[in-house]
């Protein structure tokens, strides 16, 4: 008796090992049923269309009895067609992302549906909304870039305090001037009072303001700057290509979010479910890679894996964009840009 026992409990724990898990067996029968039927499904993105075409083409391949279209825009522009959109009682588009600003501004206006998808197993939690309003399709770390001839090793400023140094001061570091998130993410991070005063004294160390990440990154790669406040990707994309750059996360790194949200009055809302797993499946995450963006899953390695791995962040949150107008004055009022 005991021996039949003993077999049983080992068979029933081989055919549980055996059986495949939520994420293995794909997407509900019935929303496959539902999408069947639906036969389409419409993604507003900002992603490049040269990327964001590649993966509908993949999503395609995948479930034929899908087709997706695209509208490829600007965040902003991005933004303002939704609204505009929804204004006039069109509701067109199934699954939408662009800029973290969207999610409290879609929400507020009752836009976007709660969706709870399984792949969140492989995501952490600061990642996506507990009640599934948005998940986070890819990351967008700030860094410190550091020209490697002009900068010894010893030299680097390993925090935030180390910049505000006097060797420093006169024009040696290069700053986005519109460079909101970056307060904004820091008042979160260490509170206002702290967060003003920081900034602040950066401000006195006299850096070079103006537009464009790619174009800064690429002038401190040529000798322009010692430093610069830029996203990691950006430096590590340039250090790829030969450039003597290569960049530190300063504790704690302000990460911006690219969203993913489902509109609440999807024309296709099973297909937008499927489509939504798909981008955040391992497959799919998997696909930035190629686009040397950074991936969210935990069995997704960024490369090089420092990227997202091995640092204190603090993750863009939705809610604090009812303070985004008041920041953005703020910080123009601090580095005197307007």
């Amino acid at each position: 008796m005991r021996t039949r026992f003993v077999s049983l409990v080992i068979f029933g724990l081989l055919f549980f090992l055996s059986q495949p898990s939520q994420a293995q067996k794909g997407p509900d029968p019935k929303l496959i049923e539902g999408a069947k039927k639906e036969g389409e499904v419409v993604w507003y993105t900002s992603m490049a269309i040269d990327q964001s075409k590649v993966v509908i083409d993949r999503f395609q391949k995948k479930y034929p009895f899908i087709k997706p279209t695209l509208f490829r825009s600007g965040g902003g522009a991005l933004m303002n067609k939704v609204l505009t959109e929804a204004r006039a009682g069109r509701f067109a588009f199934d699954v939408v992302g662009g800029r973290g600003e969207m999610i409290q501004g879609f929400k507020e206006k009752n836009l976007l549906a709660s969706y709870l998808s399984p792949e969140t197993d492989m995501i952490d939690p600061d990642l996506f909304d507990k009640e599934g309003f948005w998940y986070t399709y890819y990351v967008v770390p700030n860094s410190l870039g550091y020209n490697t001839k002009a900068v010894r090793k010893e030299e680097i400023p390993k925090t935030y305090e180390a910049l505000l140094d006097p060797k420093w001061k006169g024009r040696k570091i290069s700053m986005d001037n519109e460079a909101y998130l970056l307060l904004q993410g820091l008042i979160t991070g260490w509170g206002r009072e702290k967060a003003i005063d920081y900034m602040k004294k950066l401000a006195a160390q006299d850096p070079v303001l103006s537009r464009g990440n790619t174009e800064r990154v690429t002038m401190t790669g040529a000798g322009e700057y010692p430093l610069v406040i830029a996203y990691a990707h950006t430096v590590e994309r340039e250090k790829f290509k030969g450039a003597p750059i290569d960049w530190i996360a300063l504790e704690p790194a302000v990460t911006e979010i690219d969203p993913l949200m489902i509109g609440s009055k999807a024309p296709h809302p099973n297909a937008a479910r499927i489509f939504l797993d798909f981008l955040l499946s391992k497959e799919g995450q998997e696909m930035l890679l190629e686009f040397q963006r950074i991936p969210v899953r935990k069995d997704v390695e960024p490369k090089p894996a420092r990227l997202f791995r091995g640092y204190q962040r603090i993750v863009e949150r939705p809610d604090d964009y009812k303070y985004f107008s008041e920041n953005v004055k703020l910080f123009q009022e601090i580095f005197k840009t307007r």
